[in-house]
């Protein structure tokens, strides 16, 4: 039985996707190749490695012990990339990040930037996810690193625990509500969120984990989130505040960097967990290969202290 780190990369892509088609996408396969090896690994197997299914695949007991040793395999490699990266110049090395809205839009691309600059070897995967998701991921090996959002006074990430982890501080990031200039609400100083539910609101595209997020908490403050259009990052967002259409939690960061060109203003929330700290979510230092753990040094080094 013969798998190559191709198959064994292009399985895991499958599984974690739960389809042929995005696993093949991200691994740089036609879907033509993708599905060929799949069977040649199933042949050389002698038994289906994935159940198929009319919403997408799932991995077979079988496929899941292929998933199990993929991971160790691919991990491995990655180590051995990391350690021979200063010698070897024709390997290249890959870090996979998952992070939080706020984390990918407007804490980690300058950072990430310089690191991959002074890094050219080395490539990063970065892919948004909510807290919870990002815990459960970085637990079963199936990201190096994570960014996940906790309560500034609590432990846990939101919407799950991170028990057996290391984190890592990063940065902190304060939610407020984005109005525009005259509107009522503008004059405010801080505001609880529940009193602004009754308001037309302006959110992020489906699956945004700060949108999530947003629902979650309107959800339990028994009130509907009238969302009237979704757009895709913050500035468009803020783009629609100003004309009116409707009000939107955004991180402070982006309300601050929006205000120098849009008329709206940031009103504080007053809700606990609109003060929320960013932390670096490892399964070890040790275990990372040598360019993970440098990298995870250089996103910690401008960490705020603690609240």
């Amino acid at each position: 039985m013969r798998f190559d780190l191709t198959d064994l990369r292009l399985f895991l892509h499958i599984a974690e996707a739960g389809s042929i088609t995005a696993g093949a996408g991200r691994a740089a396969l036609a879907l033509a190749s993708a599905s060929a090896r799949i069977r040649g690994m199933e042949a050389a197997a002698g038994t289906a490695l994935l159940r198929r299914g009319r919403r997408g695949v799932a991995p077979t007991p079988a496929g899941e012990a292929v998933l199990h040793h993929a991971r160790l395999v691919l991990q491995q490699m990655e180590r051995l990339r990391g350690e021979l990266g200063d010698y070897a110049r024709g390997l290249k090395g890959h870090v996979r990040i998952l992070g939080n809205t706020a984390a990918v839009t407007e804490f980690l691309p300058e950072p990430l930037a310089e690191w991959l600059a002074a890094h050219p070897r080395i490539d990063i995967d970065l892919e948004e996810r909510p807290s919870h998701a990002i815990v459960e991921a970085v637990a079963a090996g199936l990201a190096d690193l994570g960014i996940v959002a906790d309560m500034a006074g609590g432990g846990a990430a939101e919407g799950g625990g991170a028990e057996g982890l290391v984190r890592i501080p990063f940065r902190i990031d304060r939610l407020v509500l984005a109005v525009p200039r005259g509107h009522p609400l503008a004059a405010r100083r801080r505001i609880a969120f529940a009193e602004a539910l009754g308001e037309d609101f302006v959110g992020l595209s489906p699956g945004s984990a700060l949108q999530d997020h947003l629902a979650r908490h309107a959800a339990r403050a028994g009130r509907p989130l009238a969302l009237r259009v979704r757009l895709g990052g913050f500035d468009a967002v803020c783009r629609m505040v100003e004309q009116g259409v409707g009000l939107a939690v955004v991180p402070e960061t982006a309300a601050r960097r929006c205000r120098r060109s849009m008329a709206i203003r940031a009103v504080p929330l007053s809700d606990p967990w609109a003060l929320r700290r960013l932390s670096i979510c490892i399964r070890s230092l040790d275990a990372l290969p040598a360019h993970a753990r440098r990298l995870v040094e250089h996103l910690a080094q401008d960490a705020p202290p603690a609240l």
